[in-house]
């Protein structure tokens, strides 16, 4: 893990800063079938929904359930890590963005500390899910388009780094991805790039060849 030099984003206090994303006891997702609310479907434009059914249909007939494991912890904490970022998601994109996978700084670092789910229109991810490929912001301050979000807003941002689970059938289950409070020089991009690309690889092999039940 990099060092961050700056305490720009770091506070004195011992307990964690008000939390940006809400917290959600995963314990508590149905581990059986999985199946959409009705709400869910209804609620959103037709092509949505049927992408929505369809990723929980491959769930199911995978056997993943979306709830919070070690193995995704463990290999988000590895993206991470060897990004030199202080956060790394493997994130399913169903009702909400759900965080299967999760590594943050520790609760009493001073650094906002991030709960479980997200909305679906909140941070970067919704448009890596919508380009089907990697999106690289070593700066996301660079872009106009990207610079206005709720996660820089809450959480302090400055770069991001994430890439679509895409599977064999053509399904989009997710992303995962990499974000810190530090930009990064433009010359790592490309690195960085490869790493949650790498990394998506990574997490669809464990999906389909060693499902989580």
């Amino acid at each position: 893990m990099s060092q961050h030099p700056s305490d720009l984003y770091r506070t004195p206090q011992a307990a964690p800063p008000a939390q940006s994303l809400p917290r959600r006891d995963m314990r508590d997702a149905i581990r059986s079938s999985v199946t959409p609310p009705a709400a869910a479907l209804t609620s959103q434009p037709p092509q949505q929904s049927l992408e929505l059914a369809q990723r929980y249909e491959l769930l199911n007939r995978l056997g993943v359930p979306p709830v919070a494991h070690e193995d995704f912890d463990g290999l988000a904490r590895d993206m991470a890590e060897q990004a030199g970022f202080l956060y790394g998601f493997v994130n399913l994109f169903l009702q909400e963005q759900t965080f299967v996978g999760l590594h943050q700084p520790p609760a009493d670092s001073g650094y906002v500390i991030v709960g479980r789910t997200m909305s679906r229109n909140h941070g970067w991810c919704p448009e890596v899910m919508a380009r089907k490929k990697a999106l690289p912001l070593h700066d996301v301050h660079a872009s106009p388009r990207f610079s206005g979000n709720a996660v820089v807003d809450a959480v302090g941002i400055r770069s991001y780094f994430g890439a679509p689970l895409v599977h064999d059938s053509g399904t989009v289950l997710g992303t995962v991805c990499v974000i810190d409070p530090e930009k990064r020089p433009l010359a790592e991009a490309r690195r960085l790039r490869d790493i949650v690309i790498n990394a998506s690889a990574q997490v669809m092999d464990h999906i389909t060849r060693a499902p989580v039940r």
